[in-house]
């Protein structure tokens, strides 16, 4: 098999495929959206909240021990 044979069985094959796809509904993909950036936040929040005891204990245990 040569690769002009290849090749077109290759994209053949791929606009089978691709007849198969189901793309989202634009309220799917708003939905999805909304969740993505409400984890985000709430991460970021956790994070930021986690950065802070830590660096408060860390600043703790130096006052008490010293440097």
């Amino acid at each position: 098999m040569n690769w002009w044979t290849k090749s077109k069985d290759f994209l053949q094959e791929t606009q089978a495929e691709m007849k198969k796809v189901t793309f989202p509904t634009r309220d799917e993909v708003v939905a999805t959206t909304v969740v993505v950036v409400i984890t985000s936040i709430v991460f970021a929040v956790y994070l930021y909240a986690a950065d802070f005891l830590i660096q408060k204990g860390y600043q703790g245990l130096v006052g008490v021990f010293g440097s």
